[in-house]
């Protein structure tokens, strides 16, 4: 888990850019309802057959993603992390309701779990949660601060086609704090693609219901 960018101010004019097309989005249709904020970045040069140009990272956002990611964990051991814990035998439970099992996974962004859970969970849900790529990730001896950083991370993943989308804010949020989540996610794609910046297209924002707008970078 990473949380680049906040040194490298030196390229402010991103920011800037950044800032201008987020007001240009919020001048959009008003909604009954508070909207998120989507990043769209198509990619360019990439070649998906090759394993080195797939990944899924998790990324912590600097500001949050304007209310938190829903995190499950997974323990026999462990309680008042500010998230749902399911012990082993509601691992039992849910895998025996397989209409359940789906509605956690679709609801759920990230799920963490104690080493000690990993067989079982990999034995009764790994068919539904592998498939979405939401298999557990193992839980640290700092379990509390790891559960607050994956509710304010993003799952950044490149696998079948060149492009990533994924929250980086909600409409209600400071543009500032929207625009520093934005420089986040394409600082991060610049050490994880082949090339670089080279490799990022265009880059868009919208809101839930907006049609996207361009960032001029």
């Amino acid at each position: 888990m990473e949380c680049p960018v906040r040194l490298l101010r030196q390229e402010g004019w991103m920011l800037e850019q950044i800032e201008n097309t987020l007001n240009e989005l919020k001048k959009s249709e008003k909604r009954n309802f508070i909207q998120s904020v989507d990043l769209i970045v198509s990619l360019k040069g990439i070649d998906l057959k090759k394993p080195e140009s797939k990944f899924s990272e998790d990324l912590v956002l600097p500001h949050g993603r304007g209310e938190d990611a829903v995190v499950v964990v997974f323990s026999d051991n462990l309680n008042d992390l500010g998230c749902n814990i399911l012990t082993s035998s509601d691992i039992q439970r849910i895998a025996s309701n397989k209409k359940e099992a789906k509605r956690m996974a679709k609801d759920t962004d990230f799920f963490l779990s104690e080493a000690s859970l990993m067989p079982l969970i990999g034995r009764l849900l790994g068919q539904i949660l592998a498939p979405r790529g939401k298999m557990p990730k193992i839980i640290s001896d700092e379990a509390e601060k790891m559960v607050e950083n994956y509710k304010k991370s993003v799952r950044i993943v490149v696998k079948n086609a060149p492009v990533i989308q994924c929250i980086v804010g909600k409409e209600s949020m400071e543009t500032r704090k929207i625009a520093e989540n934005v420089e986040s996610v394409l600082k991060f794609l610049e050490t994880k693609l082949p090339k670089g910046r080279q490799n990022i297209g265009k880059v868009l924002l919208k809101l839930t219901m907006s049609k996207p707008v361009r960032v001029v970078l």
